[in-house]
């Protein structure tokens, strides 16, 4: 077996791992990363990147090669019991006013290649099949190459610290010790690509009273995101705070969704691109622990999916860099408790505002009372932008809203009771 040595390990090389590997590179500290599939390689998603993810990636140095391989777009289109609003990104002082729609197939190895091109090392086709432990401290990982790299189909990994970025289902967290809260809030989604007419709409569009097969009305959303290039991401998400989600069959469901969608769309089983894809989605923090002595959980693998809306790639690229970080001042410092820092800043940027969500979806889980809430917000296009503003978390810092003053109110009273998802 051969071995390498170096000062951090990535298990994953998703949107947070690649973050995380592009961040520590970048500071000059030598990163392995190992992604068990090869480049390019498909990944169950929506595809669409808010502001928040948008600023993630220009950070990186991005911008050119989204504006080049993405579809870019203004905002959302909302879909409710006969109404329909166009809904401007909000401005902001720190985040662009516009998002993109990619396949994550193109967009997760444009990020690998840029920690590549940061000084990372990158082996893709490559599995963390077991943790390295030397008297119960992990120190990297055993590791399996498919594709014979590095050298040999297998190897050793030494690190100082490692990262555990492998997504939702998190096998190598989980051999750690992390599990999920099952009292938060689960969401299931499923998604497919058509080709269509429609496919370079300047808006993603999202329908806020999707249906069974009966004509009942869900506790969930469906989208259609174009992606640009001839088709459309259409899917359809529902969370576990409805009482019946476990009786739910999301393929039947997103059927239902694609017969419901207006035919202008052209979404048939002749102009489908192939079988959807679905899973389960870790949301709000809900996977724990976070941290170790010498290990952090970011993205995904650490719940820290968005539950007002069920967007994980920009808290994947956040919790990434948070990550990195807090690796990074332990490296330069030589104190591995400097690791503490990753759980405050998430504490800090997340912990509330995830807390109010969790209350939200806990409410909605409920379908009359969704019904009663999306009906009276799509007749007023002043509460649906501040509803965008505080549920794609764009509120501003630099002053007051009404969308602020809400939110404010909200997180006062979710402070007073205990968290209800």
């Amino acid at each position: 077996m051969s071995s390498r040595t170096c000062d951090v390990l990535v298990v994953g090389g998703g949107p947070s791992g690649a973050s995380c590997a592009y961040w520590l590179a970048r500071a000059g500290h030598d990163v392995v990363l190992v992604e068990r599939k090869s480049y390019p390689r498909e990944k169950t998603c929506g595809d669409g990147l808010t502001p928040r993810s948008v600023r993630q990636l220009e950070d990186m140095g991005l911008a050119d090669d989204l504006a080049t391989s993405g579809h870019r777009y203004s905002g959302l289109r909302s879909h409710g019991f006969g109404r329909t609003l166009e809904l401007a990104w909000p401005s902001h002082p720190e985040l662009p006013g516009y998002g993109y729609v990619i396949t994550r197939k193109d967009l997760d190895a444009m990020v690998a290649d840029r920690a590549t091109k940061a000084g990372a090392t990158v082996w893709d086709g490559t599995e963390a099949v077991g943790a390295l432990f030397e008297r119960g401290i992990l120190r990297g990982a055993h590791v399996h190459s498919k594709t014979g790299e590095p050298g040999t189909a297998d190897a050793e990994i030494r690190a100082r610290y490692t990262v555990v970025a492998d997504g939702a289902n998190s096998r190598f967290g989980r051999s750690l010790g992390t599990s999920r809260n099952r009292t938060f809030p689960l969401g299931m989604a499923i998604r497919g690509y058509w080709t269509s007419p429609r496919h370079d709409e300047p808006w993603i569009d999202s329908w806020l009273d999707i249906r069974d097969k009966a004509g009942n009305v869900l506790p969930g959303y469906g989208w259609i995101f174009p992606v640009g290039d001839g088709r459309i991401n259409v899917g359809v998400g529902l969370l576990s705070t409805f009482n019946q989600w476990k009786a739910v069959n999301t393929t039947h469901l997103l059927a239902s969704f694609a017969e419901y969608a207006p035919a202008s769309w052209d979404i048939r089983p002749e102009t489908a691109c192939g079988p959807p894809t679905g899973g389960r989605l870790p949301m709000g923090l809900s996977v724990g622990p976070r941290s170790g002595p010498t290990w952090l959980i970011t993205g995904d693998a650490g719940g820290t999916i968005n539950p007002f809306n069920g967007e994980g790639i920009a808290y994947a690229y956040e919790s990434g860099r948070y990550a990195a970080e807090a690796v990074g001042a332990a490296l330069d410092s030589g104190d591995g408790m400097a690791l503490r820092g990753y759980e405050q800043r998430l504490h800090e940027e997340f912990d509330l505002y995830y807390r109010v969500a969790r209350a939200f979806v806990h409410v909605i889980g409920h379908p009359q009372i969704m019904k009663t809430l999306v009906s009276t917000g799509m007749h007023s296009r002043s509460l649906m932008e501040w509803v965008l503003r505080i549920m794609s978390n764009i509120l501003r810092p630099d002053e007051v809203g009404p969308a602020e003053a809400a939110y404010k109110a909200l997180s006062k009273l979710a402070r007073l009771v205990p968290d209800a998802a």
